[in-house]
């Protein structure tokens, strides 16, 4: 963090809301009951103890029951979307991807030489019938379209939740041209008006031949704490033994069991769920600070989606306005924001992102109001 700068760049969790006592309390348990065997290696598809809580917490909020083979631990989100890119796809083919879309996961399907392809996304998300068409192009120029990767389920950067019959829709076309479906579900629990639609795994159950074709990545990072580097993925058995049957796993890079037992305590003792409440809570209320300190600042020409959950959202700029050309000015007027080249696939602009997370609703109006001061600059330089 900057001095006198509010960064509305980051979606980190706020310190101030991890729940240090009963993670500290889940801990001396995991040592005290479990001992070494917690503070040991583990095993690939991780702590079968720390499986069947997870798929107990999944069952419950998913209404789909998840049998053992169709779960494992990992070491959170990002490094399982790094092992699928590696591993489920060979360098050439092609993944295609949400624009914007999340710039990490952009970046790490160029580290690993993926062929990335955009497909535009609207109010109700990914355009499925858009992607349809992507495939049969990329068919037709004699490439091979083999995955897709969405956060369906309040977006980064852009703050949208897919449609359920869009989610439908691309279950069913995963299955007709053989797509794997990453589904990258990190903020599905922070919702903050209403439950988000059933997610793709959930649809996958009702599609015939689908479950090997979705893979879902959740995370304890944002409703918990980024620390303990602990989240898990679901799909059919098939593909869960493909992505544990790795060698980093065998070399002892598996799933922590110290950091799976204390998260899995947690979820079974309750304080899992209270702590998502509370941050429903904290969060919503910093969303709407942050939206209403948008309209009341931003000029003209600006635009942006309300989300219903997650951490983001996306501000569009006036036509001929580039985020890269305020960054320095925002800097100097003391906010921070992500831009809008990150999130794109062919690095064109695509605006700004903010975040909500990190600080309390007062610093958030200020921000948007530094914020709305920078762009209005902009705006009065370039007109002279």
């Amino acid at each position: 963090m900057r001095p006198g700068i509010i960064e509305l760049r980051w979606g980190d969790p706020d310190p101030r809301l991890i729940p240090v006592a009963a993670i500290s309390e889940a801990m001396q348990w995991v040592t005290g009951n479990v001992g070494e065997a917690a503070l040991n290696y583990g095993i690939n598809e991780g702590s079968g103890a720390a499986r069947a809580a997870f798929a107990q917490h999944i069952a419950a909020f998913e209404d789909r029951p998840v049998d053992l083979p169709q779960i494992a631990v990992t070491n959170g989100c990002s490094p399982s979307i790094q092992l699928l890119f590696t591993h489920l796809v060979e360098p050439g083919d092609v993944v295609f991807m949400e624009d914007p879309g999340f710039s990490l996961g952009i970046r790490m399907a160029r580290d690993t030489r993926l062929d990335l392809v955009a497909v535009p996304l609207d109010a109700d998300g990914l355009d499925v019938e858009a992607l349809a068409q992507a495939v049969k192009d990329v068919r037709a120029s004699g490439r091979r379209p083999r995955m897709v990767y969405t956060v369906a389920t309040f977006h980064n950067p852009v703050g949208v939740c897919m449609s359920e019959a869009r989610r439908r829709r691309l279950v069913e076309l995963a299955v007709e041209e053989d797509l794997i479906v990453v589904e990258d579900d990190a903020y599905r629990e922070l919702w903050y008006d209403a439950p988000p639609p059933p997610s793709l795994w959930r649809i996958a159950a009702d599609v015939d031949g689908a479950d090997e074709h979705v893979i879902r990545l959740g995370s304890f990072s944002k409703t918990l704490s980024p620390g303990l580097r602990c989240g898990w993925l679901t799909s059919g058995p098939g593909r869960v033994l493909e992505f544990t049957e790795r060698a980093v796993f065998d070399s002892g890079g598996c799933p922590s069991q110290f950091t799976s037992l204390v998260a899995a305590r947690l979820v079974l003792e309750g304080e899992y769920a209270a702590n998502v409440e509370f941050l429903r809570g904290h969060y919503a209320a910093r969303r709407d600070a942050l939206v209403e300190g948008l309209i009341k600042s931003l000029p003209a020409g600006c635009s942006f989606a309300r989300p219903a959950g997650g951490l983001f959202l996306l501000v569009r700029l006036p036509e001929g306005l580039a985020s890269g050309d305020i960054v320095a000015a925002g800097e100097a007027n003391g906010v921070g924001f992500m831009e809008g080249t990150r999130f794109a696939v062919d690095r064109t602009d695509r605006g700004i992102r903010l975040g909500f997370s990190m600080y309390p609703p007062e610093e958030l109006r200020e921000g948007a109001a530094r914020l709305g001061r920078t762009i209005r600059e902009a705006l009065e330089a370039r007109t002279g």
